[in-house]
């Protein structure tokens, strides 16, 4: 396929600008799930700095995105490869709820309905 692989942020947050952001095109997600991708979003970037942010990759399924800019004496890279993992341990239903959402509603994939 080559370097332009088809990724779609959902949301993320920064520590520099104090600032969260949610992808509009997925309002279709029950408000519930976006109140608790923002507090993930958003307590990330408070532990441990640095910009955060939730992706789905072409084949729908979700990655959890940490980095930091060159100069952040603060960025914790360690802490910040704790957390990714506990997020993916303790939200992991969520994660996997987002991920056959997107394959369904973005993807038009109607073979994950009949696998059920």
């Amino acid at each position: 396929m080559g370097e332009c692989e088809k990724r779609v942020v959902l949301c993320g947050a920064n520590a520099y600008e104090q600032k969260y952001y949610f992808n509009e095109q997925f309002a279709g997600i029950p408000e519930s799930i976006k109140e608790e991708l923002h507090v993930i979003c958003v307590l990330f970037t408070e532990e441990v700095g640095g910009i955060f942010t939730i992706v789905f990759e072409e084949d729908g399924s979700v990655s959890l995105e940490t980095n930091a800019e060159e100069d952040d004496l603060l960025y914790d890279e360690i802490s910040s490869g704790l957390l990714v993992g506990e997020i993916r341990r303790n939200r992991q239903e969520m994660l996997e709820s987002l991920q056959l959402y997107y394959r369904v509603f973005i993807l038009h994939d109607r073979t994950v309905l009949e696998d059920e």
